[in-house]
């Protein structure tokens, strides 16, 4: 028999509840006894959405971020929180943005690093250690949880990150060698998992995605050792010694995701664990090699249906090569999505008003639950027991694939008319350069943003009304302007230099665009977690992409003629749009983000002719799409470069570019963020106190660089004094001739009241800056 289950529910709630909660928290308008019971409310809805499954994941549930819960359940908070007062949930939020809903400015902290997971859009509060790290064990909130789906008689699986993966992910603050922790963080993992069998658990689901990396000798290593100690701890209980039962202890299902194991294969196999969870979504290659190495006692968990998109599976296809493997197996298959369902929408049916033949070709988070049940129970009872779903689902499948919507002969032809000439500007950079300070005039250390202000309330409500058809286009166009005007008045008023139209008519960077380029489809309610209380609604890549009109032209001349300073076009890079899009599978994605190259290079153009002398086409996504394996890097960098460079090269010398990335680590493509010749980058370097620049020591980039003083995703203000500070760590490393000023990413989910004070103080800092240099 197949057993089913699931590595991870979404826990935002089905219409976004955990993050208007949150913010309401936040604000003080919501205590924090209605926050947790709204907690409460989602873990029940998402316990009874998955009670189709076999195990239910319990611990997957978070107010704001998976890793920082494994930091406080390990005891591991960082000392400037640790040391202030105030309950878990303070430190808690702290930790995560700077400050608790109790907390005054003065009360502020430097909120935790932030960066990707692995190579999604999602982000994780990254754990801080030093060789001076003791961790505690803390399980109240993950058995607080359990003993709530006991009561509810749910079958739990609980869900923890592993040590090894939480210490790959963990970051030195003092150049100590993590890895050397290890040995202190064995040992509160062996006292949890005793724990978890004292409270009758029968399975723990430990994540090691880490496996899919390549790893060197010294950190598999660390996971056969961890592995080999884990299994030496007590295997009874002492409630079953007392009551004198037979109850088997406590199994570890060892979960890997986003990709295969390659050389890890072999090692992962042979851990000292009781099943092996694989992520065969994309390839099955690996399954026969993982039923030779594991031995006849271990279970092996199939992730068949892929967790990270949202396209209906081709169930018949899985079954022809599923079916054998079940028949290996006999009882030790277990089948689950790939990855935890995070990465994807609650419930498809939500979409009242998608086009019914697209929708049909997608399955959101509840529906690939359905698929996982509807295979295990044609594995169990055979294909005539699920005949109809299985007729449907290969009708829809067949649709899809042949579908007029999907394919676009002219689409296709002009990506055969894309010469080398395309991706290459003029004149090489010093060259364009001084025509670029000559045309802009410019001063030291120029002030911008990075592209959006607040999204007000106002805004949000006229929005929702047109597109609901209860506000007419005139009186809408109307009031997009008016708040157009006022963000340039309000720039203007802080003396920033290089101007921006703050995108009060787009309700998101990518999701904009997809409204607006053929080949994309928009959900209604296919919101997904970014982190924290922010979302995102990705649009749907299904079809060939083309551009029908222009998409950003009319307001940003409109917000030129408001003032005699530079204003910047405001795009979003190709390789952004696909990477924060969910992606047609049925064609290489080099192939869609060369369509979108195309026509974002027809936008730039156009922005060109328009009188726009500074267009930023931000790329915050590039980092994100590299594969998990470094050896496989080399060929998504070029042609995410090549996209890049096409999208950006049609202009003239004068006309200067900018690009802008988020929350990564860039130090290992530096070079290819150096190939796409933008002549002006911003990067996110305050939260990490300018490390990010560390880089720089070794290699020389060519351009000029916005290192980030304003993190935007905290509620603090930095000062005056911060901003210098940050800015003279950032001349050190890269002349001050080729240094520009701004925040860490763009104001949207921030407040005016936050903003105003922010950008005062880093235009008198860049103020301050110039006469330091000066004299």
């Amino acid at each position: 028999m197949a057993i089913t289950h699931n590595l991870g529910f979404p826990r935002i709630g089905t219409k976004r509840e955990l993050k208007f909660s949150l913010e309401n928290y936040w604000k003080g308008d919501l205590s924090s006894k209605k926050l947790l019971e709204q907690g409460e409310q989602i873990r029940y809805q998402n316990w009874q959405a998955q009670r189709i499954l076999n195990y239910v994941p319990v611990g997957d549930f978070s107010f704001y971020d998976q890793v920082l819960d494994m930091s406080f359940l390990l005891g591991n908070i960082p000392e400037r929180v640790a040391a202030l007062n105030g309950e878990e949930l303070d430190q808690y939020f702290r930790v995560a943005r700077g400050r608790s809903s109790q907390d005054t400015d003065c009360h502020c902290v430097h909120a935790g690093e932030m960066t990707k997971w692995f190579d999604t859009n999602y982000h994780y509060i990254v754990p801080e250690v030093t060789q001076e790290t003791q961790f505690n064990l803390n399980p109240k909130r993950l058995f607080e949880q359990l003993d709530e789906a006991k009561s509810q008689k749910i079958n739990s699986k609980p869900v923890i990150i592993g040590p090894v993966t939480y210490l790959w992910l963990s970051k030195e603050k003092d150049n100590s060698c993590k890895l050397e922790l290890l040995d202190r963080l064995i040992p509160v993992y062996q006292t949890l998992l005793k724990q978890l069998a004292e409270k009758n658990v029968d399975w723990v689901q430990i994540d090691e995605p880490i496996l899919v990396t390549e790893l060197d000798t010294d950190w598999q290593q660390a996971i056969q050792q961890t592995y080999q100690k884990l299994s030496q701890w007590p295997q009874q209980s002492s409630n079953q010694e007392k009551s004198g039962t037979n109850k088997q202890s406590l199994k570890i299902l060892l979960a890997t995701y986003f990709g295969e194991l390659s050389q890890n294969l072999q090692l992962a196999c042979s851990l000292s664990v009781d099943g092996l969870h694989l992520d065969v979504s994309q390839s099955t290659t690996e399954i026969n090699k993982a039923i030779g190495y594991l031995t006849n006692d271990k279970v092996l968990s199939l992730g068949v249906i892929n967790g990270r998109n949202i396209w209906k599976s081709d169930l018949n296809s899985i079954l022809n090569w599923l079916e054998p493997v079940a028949k290996q197996l006999e009882n030790r298959l277990w089948i689950a999505p790939s990855c935890s369902l995070l990465h994807v929408p609650v419930d498809l049916d939500n979409e009242k008003n998608m086009a019914p033949k697209i929708k049909n070709w997608f399955a959101f988070a509840q529906q690939k639950l359905e698929e996982v049940s509807l295979l295990a129970t044609a594995i169990n009872f055979g294909r005539n027991a699920v005949a109809k779903e299985l007729a449907d689902n290969s009708e829809a499948v067949c649709l899809r694939t042949h579908s007029p919507l999907v394919h676009n002969k002219s689409v296709k032809e002009s990506l055969k008319q894309i010469t080398p000439e395309f991706s290459q500007r003029h004149t090489r950079y010093a060259e364009r350069v001084e025509k670029q300070r000559q045309h802009l005039n410019l001063p030291l250390f120029p002030t911008t943003t990075i592209g959006s202000f607040p999204q007000t309330t106002a805004i949000r409500k006229n929005r929702l009304l047109f597109k609901r058809g209860d506000l007419d286009r005139a009186t809408y166009v109307q009031f997009i302007k008016d708040e157009i005007a006022e963000t340039v008045r309000q720039q203007e008023a802080l003396s920033l230099d290089v101007l921006v139209h703050g995108e009060a008519e787009r309700n998101d960077m990518v999701e904009y665009f997809g409204e607006l380029l053929e080949g994309y489809i928009l959900s209604q309610y296919g919101w997904v977690q970014s982190y924290g209380s922010r979302c995102v609604k990705p649009p749907i890549l299904f079809g060939d992409v083309s551009r029908p009109k222009a998409m950003t032209v009319e307001w940003i001349k409109y917000a030129q003629s408001l003032t005699c300073k530079p204003m910047k076009g405001m795009l979003t890079g190709p390789v952004t749009i696909l990477n924060w899009s969910f992606v047609r599978d049925d064609q290489p994605r080099e192939e869609s983000c060369r369509q979108i190259a195309l026509a974002i290079r027809d936008e730039v153009k156009d922005l060109e002719a328009a009188g726009v002398n500074i267009i930023q086409i931000d790329e915050a996504a590039l980092r994100e799409g590299l594969p998990l394996k470094q050896s496989q890097w080399q060929y998504y960098l070029d042609w995410a470069v090549e996209s890049f460079r096409i999208a950006a090269s049609g202009v003239k010398d004068e006309t200067q570019i900018h690009t802008h990335m988020c929350y990564s680590e860039f130090n290992d493509i530096i070079e290819s963020i150096a190939q796409m010749d933008a002549d002006v980058i911003t990067i996110e370097t305050s939260r990490s106190d300018m490390e990010l620049l560390d880089v720089f020591d070794h290699f020389k980039y060519p351009n000029e660089i916005g290192p980030g003083v304003y993190d935007i995703h905290s509620p603090n203000i930095p000062s005056q004094e911060q901003i210098i500070q940050l800015m003279q760590k950032a001349t050190e490393k890269i002349p001050a001739e080729r240094l520009w000023i701004n925040p860490d990413c763009g104001l949207k989910t921030r407040h005016w009241e936050d903003v105003v004070p922010a950008i005062k103080n880093m235009v008198n800092a860049a103020k301050t800056l110039r006469q330091s240099v000066y004299n």
